[in-house]
């Protein structure tokens, strides 16, 4: 139309503005289209690969800190991407640089490799038959949070933004993460060991998306703020005195001062924590103590997790288990050894929100705004947090779950029957594409 008006001399004085004005909307909107398109375009192009490539993941799962020839599948990729390629970053990581030669902020975009030791259940012809040995015992290995899609749509995020070379400026810093699910017994890893190793320097910003089976395909989930718990582990030794279970009289039994504060910790979020804006957790996870049913051990051991979303309760909780422990061990004439934390913390996953209304807008160009979806705080918790120490940075969720699957129905993370439904793998790639690409020309 543009054109034809021109070619008819109309645009002079009264006549420009009078066409134009009306147009304005319809033009701007043609501009975001043709901005949008070629991301669109390349998004679909790569759409098989990206597909191949998360069935092979899911497929060849590997353990936390365990994923070597995932490293070296995605590494090799990479390279013949012509992208700078590091490995053996927190043992099996893989960074990768693209630099456009321009200059401008640098990009850091996350996916988490690790797999779970789970037994898949799910009929698929590219199942996992994997075998591995977790804590002594042989285990399946699967992919059955995701991860398998994570790595598949950063990979094919990578492919886009290097053939949209000519559109970015400054750096996109492509961070394939090990062991988001937690170290082995005895090593360290994931997204706090990058850090330490230098993953984030020179970073300005960092993006990171999760698959979720419980939200529909093609949605993405976003909040403000915290999004994923903080976690904190512990572990509580309870010391008695050993006697015959005929003569309790003569013990001070560790079984029954356990049993008292497990039901103490339960009333540290219900009757102390003013849980009106924010949730809160206190899960014990195991007890264990004594061999026999005639003799009071003398000792018991217990082990559990606090999730938190606020710092103000985070610290209230920690203190409190140490109190209520404490106490109730004094009570009963026992002694209580406290290791909080207890192996690896996280903090809260917490997207900036000023970043967050920044960055809106490249939801709805890469989902649309009707499946741009306020998320709810979880109380699941991600090492991703880590990266979000150092720089402002988003994670988002990419809905799996069939439209037809009831959200009821839909299986869960972490089990032998997660699965989703990989039409929503385009979604991803074009979020981790749209994000870097608006973010550098907003700078």
């Amino acid at each position: 139309m543009l054109l034809q008006l021109l070619n008819n001399n109309i645009y002079n004085g009264y006549n420009m503005k009078r066409f134009l004005l009306p147009l304005l909307p319809s033009l701007l909107l043609c501009s975001s289209w043709v901005a949008a398109a070629p991301v669109e375009q390349l998004a679909a192009d790569v759409e098989k690969d990206v597909i191949q490539w998360r069935r092979h993941f899911h497929q060849h799962a590997e353990l936390s800190n365990r994923e070597f020839k995932t490293a070296k599948y995605v590494s090799e990729y990479l390279r013949s991407l012509g992208l700078q390629v590091q490995t053996g970053i927190a043992k099996t990581g893989v960074v990768a640089v693209l630099d456009s030669g321009k200059p401008g902020p640098t990009v850091a975009l996350r996916a988490d490799m690790d797999g779970l030791p789970v037994v898949e259940s799910v009929d698929l012809p590219f199942a996992s038959k994997v075998k591995a040995t977790y804590g002594g015992k042989e285990v399946g290995v699967m992919h059955a949070c995701g991860h398998d899609t994570h790595m598949a749509m950063l990979m094919g995020a990578a492919k886009v933004l290097v053939e949209s070379k000519d559109r970015l400026r400054g750096k996109v810093k492509f961070i394939f993460q090990p062991a988001d699910e937690g170290a082995p017994v005895g090593e360290r890893g994931g997204a706090e060991v990058m850090v330490e190793e230098g993953v984030m320097k020179g970073v300005d910003v960092v993006f990171g998306l999760h698959i979720s089976s419980k939200e529909d395909v093609n949605t993405v989930g976003y909040r403000s703020g915290g999004i994923m718990a903080a976690v904190d582990p512990w572990k509580i030794v309870v010391k008695g005195k050993q006697a015959h279970g005929a003569y309790p009289w003569s013990s001070v039994d560790p079984v029954v001062t356990s049993a008292q504060i497990v039901m103490g910790l339960q009333t540290i979020v219900s009757r102390e924590l003013k849980l009106l804006t924010n949730a809160a957790v206190v899960t014990v996870g195991s007890i264990n103590g004594g061999n026999r049913t005639n003799i009071i051990p003398n000792e018991v051991e217990m082990t559990g997790t606090v999730r938190s979303l606020d710092p103000g309760m985070r610290k209230h909780i920690l203190e409190a288990i140490r109190r209520k422990a404490t106490s109730i061990a004094e009570s009963m004439n026992a002694e209580v050894e406290i290791s909080l934390p207890w192996g690896q913390s996280y903090p809260v996953t917490y997207n900036d929100p000023t970043l967050m209304d920044e960055m809106m807008p490249s939801l709805v160009t890469s989902a649309g705004a009707d499946n741009v979806r306020l998320q709810k705080a979880q109380t699941g918790a991600e090492d991703f947090s880590f990266f979000q120490k150092e720089v402002p940075g988003l994670f988002l969720f990419v809905g799996g779950k069939p439209l037809s699957l009831p959200a009821d129905q839909a299986p869960e993370h972490h089990t032998p029957e997660f699965a989703i439904d990989e039409e929503g793998l385009k979604l991803g790639v074009k979020l981790f594409s749209n994000l870097t690409l608006d973010y550098m020309q907003k700078q």
